[in-house]
């Protein structure tokens, strides 16, 4: 409980931040569309985000070697709200584009801020509850944030981005009133993406489909929802279905990838992922209830895999390495989120809602393909890394999941 006390503030910010940067790309979605905004312009916002996201992933460490923690937080936290307030000035896709970079900013270099601050903080015994709790908190404020969109969609365009502005401002309160110490700078993580190539190419393909689906569906999912007929209450509903299907997923498929064969586990997921893809298109007709479990199902299938990928890629690193491991693996990430939204939104807007879905399946049949082809060029190692669940928020969280992975 103590613990759970000295680390309150940074799990109010990360819950605030999220409930904040959960709510921009549907907001984005919805008003873009109801401005005039074609799809592609729609699904190009997304990747912006991506894109802000990947420059917040490698700045952060280097703004908190020059002005430290808070001053370097109070830095993002300025560029996500500028970044939300400037929606309201002008209705513009280009623009918003680089007020969606902003935001990507911010919310990268936040994280990357609180999970320095965390891992400085956490002791080897601690480090397991305070991981635990920090995936708890990260993945409740996510899953709240969705069911914010139904309510901000009804109001006037100004309140709705206000609201969100509001949020991201908050998050600055908690760390600058805490009595924590800031702690020092930490070394910036060496970014070495060839590394998690030479480690795994089954992990960085794996992590590649993983951002296919995660940010096609996360930042596109509101053009689909509109286009099979849900409201803009329902859309909420609709995303966070798919939050909590993969919330459900951890435990199981964790227990199965620590006891399997990792690239068996990839490739079930992958197997389940097409068929809850084809499910899903084909509840597009049977009402909102349908469609809502077909989000939860696709869900449970395609977001575990990250987490699998990177358990998969670290049974064959060495321990000094996992930390730019992780960097790496998060690096093809950003790379695969950044492309995935546009990519989505321009196929849904030439054939239909149903191409983003056929596009996520086609990328797990090759990962099946490719995964059953690694299979025959060498063995699974015998010893093994435990399965963690490994949040997609910054090149820094390696360091926090670095001793706990090995224990």
């Amino acid at each position: 409980m103590r613990m759970l006390i000295s680390f309150a503030a940074l799990f109010v910010s990360v819950t605030l931040l999220q409930l904040s940067s959960g709510g921009v790309g549907p907001l984005d979605a919805l008003t873009g569309l109801n401005a005039g905004f074609s799809p592609a312009e729609v699904g190009f916002l997304g990747s912006a985000h991506f894109f802000g996201f990947f420059i917040g992933c490698w700045w952060a460490p280097r703004l908190m070697g020059s002005v430290g923690h808070s001053r370097a937080f109070a830095t993002f936290t300025a560029m996500g709200a500028i970044g939300l307030a400037a929606h309201v000035i002008i209705q513009d896709p280009l623009l918003w584009a680089l007020f969606r970079v902003a935001s990507g900013i911010c919310i990268a270099g936040c994280y990357t801020v609180i999970e320095a601050w965390l891992q400085a903080k956490v002791t080897n015994e601690t480090r397991g509850r305070a991981m635990g709790s920090y995936r708890i908190v990260d993945i409740s404020a996510s899953f709240l944030a969705q069911f914010m969109i139904g309510a901000l969609a009804n109001l006037e365009t100004y309140i709705a981005y206000n609201v969100l502005t509001i949020l991201c401002c908050a998050s600055l309160l908690p760390l600058t009133i805490t009595k924590l110490t800031q702690p020092e700078t930490p070394k910036a993580t060496r970014l070495r993406p060839s590394l998690a190539w030479r480690c795994s190419p089954l992990g960085v393909a794996a992590v590649l489909v993983a951002a296919l689906s995660s940010a096609s569906f996360r930042m596109v999912g509101p053009i689909y929802g509109q286009e099979v007929g849900l409201d803009p209450s329902q859309i909420g509903y609709f995303l966070a279905a798919f939050v909590a299907g993969g919330a459900v997923a951890q435990y199981p498929v964790g227990w199965l990838a620590d006891k399997y064969d990792r690239r068996w586990v990839m490739i079930g997921l992958s197997v389940a992922a097409v068929l809850s893809s084809l499910i899903t298109v084909g509840a597009a007709g049977t009402g909102s209830a349908g469609i809502m479990l077909a989000s939860g199902f696709f869900g449970l299938t395609t977001f575990p895999i990250y987490s699998v990928a990177a358990a998969h890629a670290h049974d064959f690193a060495r321990d000094d390495q996992r930390v730019e491991l992780s960097a790496a693996l998060m690096f093809f990430f950003a790379l695969g989120a950044i492309a995935a939204p546009y990519v989505a939104s321009a196929l849904i807007a030439g054939f239909g809602p149903a191409a983003m879905f056929y596009l996520i399946s086609a990328g797990h049949v090759v990962l099946i393909l490719f995964g059953l082809s690694r299979m025959r060029v060498r063995r699974a190692p015998e010893a093994r890394t435990r399965y963690i669940y490994a949040p997609r928020t910054s090149f820094s969280v390696g360091k926090l999941l670095r001793r706990k992975r090995d224990r």
